[in-house]
């Protein structure tokens, strides 16, 4: 089975210059056209090889017809095949796509894909579509004359015969995906979804690009019949795997974090510099594609501040009244992540603000996939939503790279080589919101007067899991964390503390590079056995 290939034009253009050194041949060039760029001849003999470049990864091919260049034997170099280069998203390989996998093995529900604007729904639900015999997919946002057609139908039948009304593609019994985007368009296919299920015949899967709230209120329906996934932009993990690191490097990784022990030295280095990376790329795939096609920063700057402008416009068509104020909150984020405390202060909005008038727009933004809000706690014990306070927040952005956008041009360099003048500890607290997040943990952060203030605390194994994030070189000094471990009362086992060094362990404490954020998540839940025994009561005994 071929692998596809991954590469950028610039590496096209090595593997024409390493053809071209290393088999002297002045045919291979016409003027200055490459031939590999022609269709000239089929391809007698498809057996890849592999070429190898430090800088980036090339995928490799091993035999038949992929999209992208077929590299052949040297000695076979007579060939030219037609180019087709792949754009957006499909250069990168997502966690969702063995989710879909798995989650279609298992279950005969249907599935609803949820998550912000341009995260990647639509590819990877088509990518999966690719393994069914059959893919049908409605868009109603692309077809709005398709909404009223699910209105008032009567059971799975009717349903059928509707959709086979405004499609040709035949629908296989047992091999067939059916896919509707943007059902934020159309409550009522969604509602229909249980009886399609009960029905069985096909496959369902669902998406919305959540506008705040459209979708809200209807994530929970039906009960039993669908199941809800979000999707969130790459993390950091995913990232470093679309530049080329490969398992075995992200599997010592683990490794050493699983173990508590420290990294190789270089990797260590290697990885730090790709954090960096990250902060500036951040994980849109419209933006990581894009720097792994041109490895231009100001190409990616462009294309984050249009997903921004596209962010804008959807705030504007949702508030068009004036009567929440989500697109001043939306510019107030990068400003006040940067302030000494970096608590959102609603006095900024307005000097007689009250959250109660506020709390809207702030939902708008976190149901919208846009914002991360992270609420204060009034004590780190378990169950961190029942101290939660409801009008102090840290607001952050969901995306690293849309924040790092919002900033001065020409920041990109100079975040990348760690200059000192920059204000580190904001953009780190707000990967980390997004790693947490992403990851299926719900962060919160705390602060007393009397002990001080923790970063970020997060139920974790059913324990309490404080975290601090350094971004300077006195990673070890933390007076308020010191004090809550010293608090008997709080019983706490660990504590993290993410900064630019190797991993270190020091008592309770432990010292951890901040990428290994990318290892911290929820985990699957561990079987909860309990049985009552009723012994004495069947007995008749009381």
């Amino acid at each position: 089975m071929p692998l596809e290939l991954r590469c950028s034009m610039q590496t096209y253009i090595k593997i024409c210059d390493f053809y071209a050194r290393h088999i002297r041949k002045k045919q291979f060039f016409r003027g200055n056209r490459c031939i590999l760029c022609d269709v000239l001849k089929k391809v007698e003999r498809r057996v890849g090889v592999y070429i190898v470049f430090t800088s980036e990864t090339v995928g490799l091919l091993i035999f038949g017809k992929v999209e992208g260049i077929l590299i052949i034997p040297l000695e076979k170099w007579k060939f030219v095949h037609k180019l087709r280069w792949k754009k957006g998203c499909g250069m990168l390989n997502r966690k969702i796509d063995s989710y879909l996998k798995d989650y279609y093995q298992k279950s005969s529900n249907a599935l609803l894909i949820t998550g912000a604007r341009q995260v990647g729904k639509t590819y990877s639900i088509r990518e999966f579509g690719k393994t069914f015999k059959s893919f049908i997919e409605i868009n109603f946002v692309e077809n709005p004359d398709v909404v009223g057609l699910f209105k008032d139908a009567k059971g799975s039948a009717d349903i059928l015969m509707r959709l086979s009304t405004i499609t040709n593609v035949p629908k296989i019994k047992g091999d067939t995906l059916i896919f509707f985007d943007e059902v934020q368009e159309c409550p009522d296919i969604v509602t229909a979804i249980k009886f399609l299920v009960d029905e069985g015949s096909y496959r369902y899967i669902l998406s919305g690009s959540l506008r705040g709230v459209e979708l809200k209120d209807i994530r929970s329906v039906p009960v039993g019949y669908m199941g809800v996934k979000e999707m969130f932009p790459l993390d950091f993990e995913e990232f470093i795997a679309c530049v080329g690191i490969n398992e075995n490097v992200i599997s010592t990784l683990k490794d050493a974090w699983t173990k508590r022990i420290p990294v190789d030295g270089f990797i260590h280095n290697k990885m730090m510099e790709l954090f960096r990376l990250y902060l500036i790329v951040g994980g849109m795939p419209a933006a990581v594609s894009k720097y792994l096609e041109s490895n231009n920063l100001q190409d990616v700057l462009a294309v984050q501040q249009e997903i921004i402008q596209l962010y804008k416009k959807d705030i504007a068509k949702s508030d068009p009244d004036n009567k929440l104020y989500i697109e001043e909150i939306f510019n107030l984020i990068p400003p006040e992540l940067n302030a000494k405390n970096k608590r959102f202060i609603l006095k900024r909005l307005n000097e007689n603000a009250k959250y109660e008038r506020y709390e809207n727009s702030f939902l708008w933004l976190k149901h919208a996939g846009v914002a991360i809000p992270v609420y204060n706690v009034e004590e780190p014990k378990v169950p961190l939503l029942l101290s939660r306070s409801r009008n102090l927040l840290k607001l952050f952005l969901s995306d690293i790279g849309l924040l790092a956008a919002q900033y001065a041009n020409g920041i990109q360099m100079r975040i990348i080589k760690g200059d000192k003048d920059i204000n580190f500890g904001s953009i780190y607290e707000n990967v980390v919101a997004q790693e947490l997040v992403a990851h299926g943990l719900e962060p919160y952060y705390y602060n007393s007067k009397k002990r001080g203030e923790l970063d970020f605390v997060i139920e974790h194994g059913g324990r309490i899991l404080p975290i601090e994030v350094k971004s300077g070189k006195d990673y070890t000094y933390h007076r308020a964390l010191s004090n809550i471990m010293d608090c008997d009362e709080y019983d706490i086992q660990e504590s993290l503390v993410l900064n630019n060094d190797n991993l270190s362990v020091d008592g309770r404490i432990t010292y951890v590079p901040v990428y290994m954020v990318m290892f911290l998540d929820k985990g699957a839940a561990a079987p909860i056995e309990y049985k009552v025994d009723l012994g004495g009561l069947s007995n008749g005994g009381v």
